[in-house]
């Protein structure tokens, strides 16, 4: 499945780049809006700090141009994380 998933990604990289920048970023933003929803002062800086630092390493490796499969992990990576960041703060 994963590898399936890999090389259609690889395929139509440059036709994902746009999508996937958009869809991290507007991930990374609706769980920052979740975090900083939230009352606790130290754990909102953490999850914070967590949440932009990985959409800002993902967009970073897109405008880096590194290997498909590294942008594809940290895509996989940073949906997650934010993902995982929402249902924690909701």
């Amino acid at each position: 499945m994963y590898s399936k998933l890999l090389e259609d990604f690889r395929s139509n990289y440059m036709m994902y780049v746009p999508l996937m920048i958009i869809l991290s970023s507007c991930m990374g933003s609706i769980a920052a809006m979740f975090i900083l929803g939230q009352e606790r002062l130290f754990a909102q800086y953490v999850e914070l700090t967590l949440c932009v630092s990985v959409c800002m390493i993902f967009n970073a490796a897109i405008l880096a141009q590194m290997k498909t499969k590294i942008v594809f992990n940290l895509l996989i990576l940073s949906l997650l994380s934010t993902t995982l960041l929402i249902l924690i703060n909701i």
